[in-house]
């Protein structure tokens, strides 16, 4: 396929079905070739800035791929939380280095990813802490303040140390109880003076 073809190709999955993301396999099925001949092809549509390599084996268009969408195609147990979510939702000043990801699978790949963006950490938790979100991407902010106070707290550092919070009143207390009943006292502990006292 020409340039052309695939800049349009990529431009109308995304339009039409929301796609933004391509295996290996998909993209040689497009093209008619094998895997192994696409190799070819596709280093010279990342050298053009058509189609970028997202992860192992996973591609998209440029500027496209969220990182709610990456992480979902690389991990579909895995869910945005701690720190990126709660700078996302305005609750901390200092932005993330990293994407913190909570997953329930240990994986024999890399936990720590440099991807187009940005570097994705997963961090396998404990089951009654993972708590996946309904729509796969981002944990709320109630969930993800508790999860980014347990990861500090099993880290040794304080949560405080790292980051200045505000608007830490947006999360109700009624929201509050579930969720903290699947960490550590320790961690709830710290959630109550974070929220309640501050």
């Amino acid at each position: 396929m020409k340039a052309n073809a695939w800049r349009n190709y990529l431009e109308e999955q995304r339009r039409r079905h929301g796609k933004v993301l391509f295996t290996v396999t998909e993209l040689a099925n497009v093209a008619g070739v094998s895997p192994n001949a696409l190799n070819v092809e596709l280093a010279r549509l990342r050298q053009q800035d058509i189609i970028v390599r997202y992860a192992y084996g996973l591609y998209g268009m440029p500027g496209v791929v969220s990182p709610q969408a990456l992480v979902a195609a690389i991990d579909p147990h895995a869910y945005i939380t701690g720190h990126y979510a709660l700078y996302q939702y305005q609750m901390v000043t200092q932005m993330p280095v990293t994407i913190t990801c909570f997953t329930d699978r240990r994986s024999p790949r890399a936990r720590e990813r440099v991807t187009p963006v940005g570097r994705l950490t997963f961090v396998c938790v404990r089951s009654n802490v993972y708590l996946p979100v309904a729509d796969g991407a981002m944990a709320p902010p109630p969930q993800a303040l508790c999860d980014y106070v347990y990861l500090s707290r099993r880290r040794g550092v304080e949560p405080e140390a790292l980051v200045t919070f505000r608007n830490l009143a947006r999360i109700r207390a009624t929201d509050l109880p579930l969720i903290l009943a699947r960490y550590p006292v320790s961690v709830r502990k710290h959630i109550g003076r974070l929220v309640f006292e501050s």
